[in-house]
């Protein structure tokens, strides 16, 4: 307990950047077709440029996300932290100032690139930061309260957003988003592994000892070593039996949740005529749930079960979930579904504590980067399959009568992955 204690200004910083992310998410489903599509509740338009935008950013991340966790394994996590944690302000804060359709695009360019950068970086860099200070064998407890956390912020968020107009949920995001950048700075105090490793600051305050040319090339060389985005994640992933299969289950667990983002809100507005407090609502519900779960049930059970069975239960009530949205018979039946949400919240951090017991303790940053990469993948795949099929069977085209057909789909993309985590063994390191 005390070493969790320790992590108290991590969670706060946590807690202040997922708020002011899950904040404009009840919003900006109406904002994009009040810009895109005025007075219409089906728009093709909006969930193609939807579907591009997490197709882009699944690309960024690819790159990204290995070499921002190669990054703060040698300069630290604070140092890299910094990087989202003050550019994601720039996408909201231009919503905040207007939502015309010319101030909509500018928001939409901006969020492309600065996502491809930034997106899911400081979820996975908090892992990577817990893994530092928390040994092995409390490390699924930390990882579900680290995810509690967010779920909490995603309550809070979403709350909020319930009593606000679209204009001040814009404008109150933006300001928490700014007062969580200043905050990290102020408090949060970079992790050492141990005496023997210390991070290399990217701004060094002491004079140089050697040349400045040895010192560039030194620099440089690091650098490079960084760069290899590509090649530490294929490495990465063939190290160990199961790292590979932790790998495939993180594939198609986010292949799914990136394809019920794209389209759940967009099948709720089109089938139940759903809002923005509807929308938020709704997320309330879930949000709860999983909080609840991550905070005060998860620490129980993982002990108990171990991180895999854990992981296949939450898989499991996940394509329970996503099958209930799809066959949909009253705007009654997703209230009932977000409350599996208390159940299935369990994979990601099941996943991540599993990654992080393979590798040794100077390789946090990069296991959790490499795996955020795998996920990137399916931020490229999900849209480019279950975007057209979304637009197509909520548009008077449909081949049948059937709304929920795409939904169902991504129900089969998550039983993938339930079915591949019956098969997960976890191997310990020594025997990889």
């Amino acid at each position: 307990m005390e070493k969790l204690y320790g992590l108290s200004h991590l969670f706060m910083t946590v807690f202040l950047h997922n708020f002011a992310i899950f904040m404009v998410v009840p919003a900006i489903t109406d904002v994009t077709m009040a810009a895109l599509c005025p007075g219409q509740d089906e728009c093709s338009l909006a969930i193609y440029l939807t579907g591009f935008q997490q197709a882009m950013i699944g690309v960024g991340t690819l790159v990204m996300m290995p070499l921002l966790g190669n990054l703060s394994d040698k300069y630290g996590r604070k140092a890299i932290l910094t990087v989202p944690m003050i550019l994601t302000i720039i996408p909201t804060g231009i919503l905040a100032y207007n939502r015309t359709k010319k101030f909509f695009y500018v928001y939409y360019v901006f969020k492309i690139l600065i996502s491809m950068v930034c997106e899911g970086s400081v979820p996975c860099l908090a892992l990577a930061y817990v893994a530092d200070n928390i040994p092995e064998s409390g490390r699924s407890t930390a990882f579900g309260i680290i995810s509690g956390i967010g779920s909490a912020a995603f309550v809070c968020a979403t709350l909020s957003a319930r009593f606000l107009s679209t204009a001040q949920t814009f404008q109150v995001s933006t300001l928490i988003a700014v007062i969580g950048a200043v905050y990290m700075q102020f408090f949060l105090r970079d992790s050492v592994i141990d005496d023997r490793h210390l991070y290399t600051p990217i701004i060094s305050q002491q004079k140089p000892t050697v040349s400045k040319v040895d010192a560039k090339l030194e620099s440089n060389k690091h650098l490079l070593k960084a760069l290899r985005s590509f090649k530490d994640l294929t490495s990465f992933l063939g190290s160990s039996f199961t790292i590979t299969q932790a790998a495939i289950v993180a594939f198609f667990s986010n292949l799914a949740d990136v394809g019920l983002h794209g389209s759940m809100l967009y099948f709720l507005k089109a089938q139940f005529h759903f809002d923005k407090n509807q929308f938020a609502d709704l997320m309330v519900i879930s949000g709860i749930s999983g909080t609840v779960s991550q905070l005060l049930v998860m620490p129980i059970l993982a002990p108990i079960l171990g991180e895999a069975r854990l992981l296949s239960i939450g898989l499991f009530f996940h394509c329970v979930h996503m099958f209930l949205y799809s066959i949909a018979w009253s705007s009654l039946v997703p209230y009932a579904s977000a409350m599996f949400s208390i159940l299935f919240v369990f994979s990601q951090p099941c996943i991540r504590s599993i990654v992080s017991k393979q590798v040794g303790p100077h390789e946090q940053g990069k296991a959790q980067g490499c795996i955020s990469g795998i996920c990137s993948v399916a931020h490229i795949v999900s849209p480019l399959v279950f975007s057209p099929l979304t637009a197509l069977f909520l548009s008077e085209k449909a081949p049948f009568d059937f709304p929920g057909f795409s939904i169902m789909c991504i129900g089969f993309a998550s039983m993938v992955s339930f079915v591949q985590s019956m098969m997960l063994r976890v191997v310990p390191p020594i025997l990889n």
